[in-house]
């Protein structure tokens, strides 16, 4: 019966490590930059979804709906105010932008999460599930919530997908991943292309937030966990590398939730962090990675 639960709750765990790491991966793998506001966009989502449902009556759907358009809203922000400032600067020098870029982002989360703090205090909010009750698989019983979880971050995984491998514009998306320069020479605007990818990055951390707090709840002490909790799958699975990221987030995702059942709640981070150690040691550039 344990078994069973740990496989349950480990997928719909895995699938949300996934669709909060995608988007992680896709701005490094377009645009170079590892954005460490990532934690504090996903936790805004959840709180705003939080605030729009319980205190402006706009339902599960709505409150959803602007946890989402929260998102995008400051995935737009970090990148006009925080990134492409720091990249087209003159003042700093090309082999210390990403630095820059780095400790900007970092610094911005940090912002943000103190004025999510201040207004709202750092106790737990639990956003209002898109479907109550409880089901039972196999004798096990689960909250409804939890396979919606799951349901939903595989369908906006799959959207990705789609966008990616069937769209002119998804198209371009890669092809900015592997070779800027050869894109511009197409005639594309690398600037359309990274606003394209930060807004793709909005709806998905905007996602992953909302599910997040209606399965688990978040707080603002919750921002340097889940920043570094996509890092380390982003870096296990391989830095730009989505399938890599897929990866990760499943073998994090099982491996967090055996040492919850198994051990202690309390360690469950300790073995992820262990085989991230041990990933750098022999192998750097990640599970799938190429560089």
């Amino acid at each position: 019966m344990v078994g069973l639960q740990i496989l349950i709750d480990g997928f719909a765990i895995s699938s949300l490590y996934a669709l909060g790491a995608i988007g992680f991966t896709l701005i490094f793998g377009v645009s170079g930059v590892l954005n460490l506001s990532h934690g504090s966009i996903m936790v805004a989502a959840a709180i705003t979804a939080w605030l729009a449902a319980g205190d402006y009556g706009a339902g599960s759907l709505g409150g959803a709906l602007a946890g989402v358009a929260a998102s995008v809203v400051l995935s737009f922000a970090t990148y006009l105010l925080v990134v492409r400032p720091i990249q087209s600067s003159r003042a700093i020098p090309g082999e210390e932008k990403e630095i820059f870029v780095l400790t900007g982002t970092l610094l911005w989360g940090i912002m943000l999460q103190e004025a999510m703090a201040y207004f709202f205090t750092n106790s737990p909010k639990t956003v209002r599930p898109l479907i109550a009750g409880v089901v039972n698989i196999m004798g096990v019983r689960t909250p409804a919530n939890e396979i919606v979880t799951a349901v939903l971050s595989w369908v906006a995984i799959g959207l990705l997908w789609l966008l990616v491998n069937r769209t002119r514009a998804g198209k371009a998306l890669l092809a900015a991943s592997i070779n800027p320069r050869g894109l511009t020479l197409l005639g594309f605007e690398l600037a359309n292309i990274h606003l394209l990818v930060w807004a793709i990055y909005g709806v998905l951390a905007g996602i992953a937030g909302v599910l997040l707090g209606s399965f688990l709840g978040v707080s603002s002490d919750n921002v340097g966990t889940l920043t570094a909790s996509a890092f380390s799958i982003v870096v296990l699975g391989g830095l730009g590398s989505v399938s890599g990221s897929l990866l990760a987030a499943y073998v994090v995702g099982y491996l967090e939730t055996m040492t919850a059942y198994l051990v202690s709640p309390s360690i469950r981070t300790v073995p992820v962090l262990l085989l991230l150690v041990l990933v750098i040691y022999l192998r750097p550039q990640g599970l799938l990675g190429r560089r």
